[in-house]
């Protein structure tokens, strides 16, 4: 790629003039995909849609955003996994699918309380599914009215909550006193704690790139995540779920043919070798790590698993802190075995507790929001 072409992808003050770049950049926000963060910010005098329109912005593996709500009675809904929103070759039991819907789950709880309501969730209430998600429901929800009930202090930083993929500042050290406040999640049955010991945070470091290296190798799980990807704002907006590639940078490699799935998806292109490179620097600048571990390996217990990472997400965001999850080396499938089992010796996650989340915790810089289905597209009626 010749200069002027890097350039003018990138938007550089110099070429403005002659080039119109600042126009170009202007219009790469997919501003259709991220209209559900204003709509969640909307007055909405049904209980159940103010809800919803918070719980879509909840984080969820690939942004697949796996969740369909059926509208069962005026203050009732059931949850239901989409089945072709799961992720088959890295995620085989669908595990982080599910801690996708408990994080929707959670959300949705939280913005109960910002309008009197307390949601009260039946999880599995047909029992629990295995080894995948099946047409079962995930949970029943109903929302109860109680007087004086107090906004939860996480709902204020619902818009602020991010997954914050850039590399973190490594001049500066988690807090003690953040690390205090995570913890204070834990509950009898889920751990929320943080890795801030030099040594076995270089180790997690090096397994977290071993692992994503192998996701990469293994041709069905990285093709898994190519057939995701939409680059630039119209497949954005086509399709707001998914791993979206946009803003003028990478917009403008696509339009001058140095972007393409194509391309993504041979490991010896430039493009791939770039989000390798990418990828090796935001993985080695990890200050310390988030943990979540369940003590067993139910479904009950990575539906709570999810639910308390949703709410460390948040917390986290309260502290001026940043979390990226890293969980290529949780995943299930048979060439990750290896590092999964040295991850859990290290961090002591063996069986039969289960470590349901690994998220890199530290300071970084403010990322976009990132697009989402509008909740009437996930919502159907009974």
């Amino acid at each position: 790629m010749n200069r002027r072409h890097f350039l003018i992808s990138a938007g550089a003050t110099g070429l403005v003039a002659a080039t119109g770049v600042t126009a170009f950049a202007l219009t790469r926000t997919p501003t259709a995909a991220l209209a559900p963060w204003a709509e969640a910010a909307a007055t909405q005098p049904d209980p159940r849609r103010f809800v919803l329109n918070h719980a879509v912005l909840a984080p969820n593996p690939h942004n697949r955003q796996p969740w369909i709500i059926e509208l069962t009675g005026p203050l009732t809904m059931t949850l239901w996994c989409d089945p072709d929103r799961r992720l088959p070759q890295t995620d085989p039991h669908d595990r982080q699918i599910l801690i996708g819907l408990a994080c929707f789950t959670e959300m949705a709880a939280i913005a109960a309380t910002a309008i009197g309501y307390r949601l009260e969730v039946e999880a599995f209430p047909a029992g629990e599914p295995g080894p995948r998600l099946d047409q079962r429901p995930i949970a029943h929800w109903r929302l109860v009215r109680e007087a004086g009930l107090a906004a939860d202090p996480l709902f204020q930083q619902i818009p602020h909550r991010r997954s914050t993929k850039r590399p973190f500042d490594m001049t500066r050290p988690v807090p003690a006193a953040g690390i205090a406040a995570l913890e204070t999640l834990s509950t009898d049955s889920i751990q929320v704690a943080a890795v801030t010991d030099p040594g076995r945070v270089g180790m997690v470091r090096d397994l977290t790139w071993s692992a994503w290296q192998i996701e990469a190798a293994t041709k069905r799980t990285h093709m898994e995540s190519v057939d995701l990807m939409r680059i630039g704002r119209r497949e954005i907006e086509a399709n707001p779920d998914g791993i979206s590639l946009g803003g003028p940078f990478l917009e403008g490699l696509s339009l001058i043919g140095q972007l393409s799935r194509e391309q993504l998806a041979d490991p010896a292109s430039s493009a791939s070798r770039q989000g390798a490179d990418m990828y090796r620097t935001m993985l080695a600048s990890a200050p310390a790590y988030l943990t979540v571990v369940a003590s067993d390996e139910s479904r009950a217990g990575t539906f709570a698993a999810g639910r308390a990472y949703l709410r460390a997400n948040l917390t986290v965001a309260a502290l001026g802190l940043c979390l990226h999850p890293v969980s290529q080396a949780l995943q299930e499938f048979p060439e990750m075995d290896g590092p999964r089992a040295r991850l859990d010796a290290l961090l002591g996650t063996g069986a039969p507790r289960r470590l349901h989340m690994l998220a890199r915790l530290g300071y970084g810089p403010a990322v976009p929001q990132t697009p989402r289905w509008p909740a009437s597209t996930r919502i159907r009626t009974a």
